[in-house]
């Protein structure tokens, strides 16, 4: 199953931090990297007086036999523990950030907890223009493709850097 995470951090070495929450993700069973987009700059959201986050889209083949939504959602949260996240405000900075964007097909609305496809997914360039890097035919559950999408929402990229308000 193709399962797409988005990645991002704004604290300390941005690109080793990237590196260390795929390197970890990848020693569970079932959770195999497959493809990685390339990093970008992407304008703080919200939260504007901070340093600009690094963001990148990978997509894991996942073994649907061991792995759900939530157990996957539960593994990300543990990982950012692991490389010490702390959340102090919300868009704020942050070393790690690991949000479950699609899981396959599947449609999962748990209110605050988990709601599968990511609620801001088809809002977001930073999560959009690395998907359509990796995936340009994606289509996300509802039907809507990724180019249609970054069509509706006001952002511009230069250099791999995203600005989006």
């Amino acid at each position: 199953m193709k399962v797409y995470v988005s990645l991002g951090s704004n604290i300390g070495d941005t690109d080793d931090n990237l590196n260390e929450a795929v390197a970890r993700l990848e020693k569970y069973e079932g959770i195999d990297p497959e493809i990685w987009s390339e990093t970008y700059l992407t304008e703080p959201q919200g939260l504007k007086d901070q340093a600009w986050f690094t963001n990148q889209i990978v997509r894991f083949a996942v073994d649907p036999e061991l792995w759900s939504p939530h157990g996957f959602l539960s593994t990300l949260q543990a990982v950012e523990g692991q490389m010490q996240r702390v959340k102090k405000e919300i868009n704020g900075p942050r070393i790690i950030d690991l949000d479950l964007i699609l899981f396959g097909d599947e449609i999962v609305d748990g209110g605050d907890y988990l709601t599968v496809p990511h609620s801001r997914a088809k809002e977001r360039a930073f999560v959009l223009c690395p998907l359509a890097e990796i995936d340009p035919e994606l289509v996300f559950p509802d039907g809507s493709k990724v180019a249609e999408l970054l069509s509706k929402i006001n952002y511009r990229i230069e250099d791999k850097k995203i600005y989006q308000d």
